[in-house]
């Protein structure tokens, strides 16, 4: 019976950015061995189409030379060595390029299932891994009879697949033991990738099933109760860098919409460049509004913003900090400044009134 199930039950949530996070870092990712495999395979055959005849061919034409010449190499001498050192590096640079191509392929089979991660985590000894009770629940957990019915399920397709392959070409089979090297080799190369090509196409099914299936796995696995929800949500909440986030988030949208406001201002009150604000008046309204405030560089953006929609600037330091400490935005102004900001919008109206007569 497993024991894990009843509090697997209980885990209804999805899992968090921060849970999702918190596994990555730990090295606990999404990972299909048959993905990794379908790649490996994918790799070694492209290898061996592009590589064998070539490699083959050279490799044969260094052993001819030996067996041609070989009453011309003195056992021990120089030339001799000199041979078997190229001969052996011949055979390194070989191996060199589908070791290099193997490892793409590797590479490339992890990122297709996550993004990129370094992490000692899975490295970490722990007494869990050596403790033979353990190790014997792992042995007979439910993963692993998964895994050895898995096993034995792809044994048995790809054994399938290969006889039907293989049982048109058993003639040819036959007679390739009395062929000439050339066409035996030729032979070798279309029946084996004819066998790659099955087998990756079973591959591919599987790799994709087996992928679904792992990471519904991990899904369920990191999924979260209520109760974890909740003090997670409390943790962050508590946490200075996170409330220092959320504050600077809330506070570049909040001037974002006090800017897209400026516009539509009648006047902007400066100091003349410490203190900025920028109120809206019209005869249907009780009293001014303000729609922007700032100082320093939020003063100079919001004049900066009013010359651009030929908003009239008015300078008045004495009103400018008396409104910028006395009014919120989208708030009226105060009853005691109603003088004075009166006097700037009625300078306002009466100098667009001049331009309009004028023009």
């Amino acid at each position: 019976m497993n024991d894990d199930a009843p509090e697997q039950s209980s885990k209804t949530e999805d899992p968090s950015q921060k849970k999702l996070e918190d596994a990555h870092k730990k090295g606990d990712v999404v990972k299909s061995q048959e993905v990794t495999t379908w790649f490996m395979l994918t790799g070694s055959a492209l290898i061996f189409a592009m590589m064998a005849v070539p490699t083959s061919a050279g490799l044969a034409e260094s052993l001819k030379g030996l067996l041609a010449n070989a009453d011309q190499y003195e056992i021990g001498g120089s030339s001799f060595g000199a041979f078997f050192s190229q001969l052996a590096s011949s055979i390194l640079l070989v191996a060199l390029i589908p070791s290099l191509i193997l490892a793409v392929f590797a590479v490339a089979a992890n990122l297709v299932q996550h993004r990129p991660l370094l992490s000692t985590e899975p490295i970490t000894p722990k007494f869990s891994k050596i403790s033979p009770v353990a190790g014997f629940k792992r042995l007979f957990s439910t993963e692993a009879l998964v895994n050895f019915a898995k096993g034995l399920a792809k044994l048995g397709v790809v054994s399938v697949v290969l006889w039907f392959v293989l049982q048109p070409e058993v003639s040819r089979l036959e007679t390739m033991i009395a062929s000439d090297p050339a066409m035996i080799l030729a032979d070798f190369l279309e029946i084996s990738l004819k066998i790659f090509g099955a087998v990756i196409a079973v591959v591919t099914v599987i790799a994709l099933a087996d992928y679904v299936y792992q990471r519904n796995r991990w899904w369920q696995r990191l999924k979260m109760t209520v109760q974890e929800t909740r003090d997670e949500y409390k943790q962050m909440e508590g946490d200075p860098k996170i409330k220092g986030r959320i504050r600077a988030i809330r506070n570049e949208r909040s001037r974002k919409r006090m800017m897209a406001q400026v516009p539509q201002a009648t006047v902007v009150v400066t100091n003349p460049t410490h203190f900025a604000v920028a109120l809206k008046y019209d005869r249907s309204m009780s009293a001014p509004l303000c729609l922007a405030k700032g100082a320093d560089a939020v003063a100079l953006r919001i004049r900066a913003v009013a010359k651009e929609h030929d908003v009239p600037i008015v300078e008045n330091p004495p009103l400018a900090r008396a409104l910028f400490g006395s009014v919120e935005v989208d708030e009226t102004i105060p009853t005691e400044h109603f003088k004075a900001v009166a006097q700037v919008i009625g300078f306002v109206m009466r100098l667009k009134d001049k331009k309009r007569w004028n023009a």
